[in-house]
């Protein structure tokens, strides 16, 4: 299939899958729901999203800072604007594309810092790796700390409107444990049947390959020079990350008396959305709705929320993003130009 024809096609899916979570979530509320939606999103006090702007920016910063001192492991000494700019025009270009932001960034430290394209993408993928170790652990951390919660919603959400529609009488909770076991008995012995076949198929090599390069990934962290400053650029970028989401919660009453754990709540289950769907468009506010409903905050008041933190977020890749495609070329051509006359 000719490349420019797929990534069109790509591109629809996307966002179409992204129109019909708006639908979901939409199909169901009343008219007043969604007057107040937009009510909402109408008179929110649009000084505290101007605010959450820099914190995102701070926390590309930290990533462009945190990446480069991956990329001096290997001998290479980036400067700091073109690190910067390559990671947020990354994030530019993964709005359009999944994966297209990684091939772009390396492709601008190859262009203007000659750092060879398959080493600075092997830096990527340790990043990546690193992030989602990260991500699992706040996210089992938020479900110990949202479990009465949780357990509260489930119940009421999903549990009881299941029993009342099946009329379930017996212990969910049991069966499921069952179904967990047998699942995995059945999982194991078709290893064992087909085993010699399971590990020619290529789907499984791929996923080797993905984990392998996860292992050698973090092996590659032991040659940081600063250890201490790679941590602060981590802690950095993930406590950045939650208060560009909170600092949003004061733009509307609904949210602003709701505490930091909600936030953190948001974090989490947001970014799960952004997993499923290129750029969380129409699932992120979505989610954010349903996981505020736990504290208190009306669906329709949650999902204009969502909107907001979602737009600021976007907004901020999308300013910066043409910014540095613009000042890209001219910095560094200017850059070259000094160097041909001071050699």
């Amino acid at each position: 299939m000719n490349p420019k024809l797929k990534n069109v096609i790509r591109f629809t899916v996307f966002l179409g899958i992204g129109i019909f979570f708006i639908w979901i979530f939409l199909r169901n509320l009343t008219p007043d729901q969604k007057k107040e939606i937009f009510n909402s999103m109408g008179n929110a006090n649009y000084w505290w999203i101007a605010l959450a702007i820099p914190l995102g920016i701070l926390s590309h910063y930290a990533r462009a800072m945190r990446w480069k001192m991956l990329i001096e492991t290997m001998g290479y000494k980036p400067g700091n604007t073109n690190m910067f700019f390559a990671v947020i025009t990354g994030y530019f270009a993964n709005l359009a594309l999944p994966r297209l932001g990684e091939v772009s960034r390396c492709s601008i430290l190859t262009k203007y810092e000659n750092v060879p394209f398959n080493k600075s993408f092997g830096t990527v993928i340790t990043e990546r790796a690193l992030d989602f170790i990260i991500f699992l652990f706040l996210f089992f951390l938020n479900l110990a700390l949202q479990a009465e919660r949780l357990s509260g919603y489930i119940n009421e959400k999903i549990y009881k409107p299941l029993q009342a529609k099946f009329h379930i009488t017996y212990n969910l909770s049991g069966t499921l444990t069952i179904l967990v076991v047998a699942f995995a008995v059945v999982g194991t012995l078709i290893f064992l049947i087909f085993r010699k076949q399971i590990l020619a198929n290529k789907m499984y090599l791929k996923i080797k390959e993905i984990v392998l390069g996860f292992v050698e990934g973090m092996k590659s962290l032991i040659k940081v020079r600063n250890l201490w400053l790679f941590g602060f650029y981590t802690f950095s970028i993930w406590a950045l990350y939650l208060l560009m989401a909170y600092i949003v919660f004061f733009s509307i009453p609904a949210s602003s008396g709701v505490g930091l754990d909600a936030g953190l709540a948001v974090l989490v289950f947001g970014s799960v959305g952004f997993m499923v769907v290129q750029g969380g468009i129409g699932i992120y506010p979505a989610i954010v709705a349903e996981t505020l409903v736990l504290y208190g905050v009306a669906s329709a008041q949650g999902y204009a929320l969502g909107w907001l933190i979602w737009t600021s977020q976007n907004l901020t890749i999308v300013l910066v993003g043409i910014i540095s495609l613009v000042l890209l070329p001219l910095l560094n051509n200017r850059k070259h130009v000094e160097v041909s006359v001071n050699p």
